[in-house]
């Protein structure tokens, strides 16, 4: 076993963790089934954001085998009825919602088959990687059911309404290149290169000060909602916080005092 993995919560068999220094990283590990979520996986994803240690600064989701995540177990839809099913959706909800708004930023880490569900998934990362083995799609349309996982709210602001409309009414798929064109994915690695640039990213985002990340990935997106003048009191509000945190200060003595990196042109 990895000396790194740890039980940071009660996980069932689907899923696995580990922790490299302020990293966490959390896998999908079904890969018999293609990483399809069932419901103990889903209940599994929210003991483990729910319990994140608090010196954790950073997570990485990713998915064991040849594909990230094929989507919702479908064999638990059989035989559920309206009412079971507005609670399914429900947990998911809450569940990828401490993802989107939780304690830490999140990577997802793309390959092979990222469908349905395992779109929703990745949908409330804050950051996707993707290797060029990935390939999206919503094959909801064609199985006479919807998504239920916040793919109505959160894929439409990545990709637009129209074209979700398409992949789920066409069943149309996209290529790891046409989703870093459209927006599904703000990195694009080659085959096998994906967790490693995930890992990067996330220890290079565990070096900011817990203030701003908070206030990234908790106020700018609904800054981003707000009308204008909301937007801009909140940001106001944000903007003062994060400078008054006495780390912060310290970072920006070293800054004025030469010690501190500047912004450089990419190479």
């Amino acid at each position: 076993m990895n000396s790194n993995r740890v039980s940071f919560a009660d996980l069932p068999p689907s899923l696995a963790a580990e922790r490299q220094g302020p990293i966490a990283i959390l896998k999908l590990n079904r890969p018999h089934k293609r990483n399809a979520i069932d419901d103990d996986t889903v209940i599994g994803i929210d003991a483990f954001f729910s319990a994140l240690p608090d010196d954790i600064r950073a997570v990485v989701i990713a998915g064991e085998g040849e594909h990230f995540c094929a989507g919702l177990d479908l064999s638990e839809l059989q035989e559920r009825n309206i009412h079971e099913g507005i609670s399914h959706s429900a947990l998911w909800h809450r569940t990828f919602e401490k993802i989107q708004f939780g304690k830490v930023p999140v990577i997802a880490v793309l390959h092979g088959a990222v469908v349905g569900g395992g779109l929703e998934l990745a949908s409330s990362a804050h950051i996707r990687v993707a290797e060029r083995s990935t390939y999206y799609g919503l094959p909801e349309g064609s199985r006479g059911i919807y998504v239920g996982g916040g793919g109505s709210v959160r894929i439409p602001r990545l990709i637009g309404v129209a074209r979700m409309m398409d992949m789920m009414l066409t069943g149309r798929t996209y290529s790891a290149e046409d989703g870093q064109t459209m927006g599904l994915s703000t990195y694009l690695t080659e085959e096998g290169q994906g967790l490693a640039k995930g890992i990067e990213l996330a220890q290079r985002i565990a070096t900011n000060t817990p203030m701003t990340n908070f206030a990234i990935t908790h106020a700018l997106p609904r800054i981003a909602e707000a009308a204008p003048a909301t937007g801009f009191a909140m940001e106001s509000l944000i903007s003062s916080i994060a400078q008054a945190d006495p780390e912060a200060k310290n970072r920006l003595t070293a800054f004025l005092e030469g010690r501190a990196g500047k912004v450089k042109r990419p190479d």
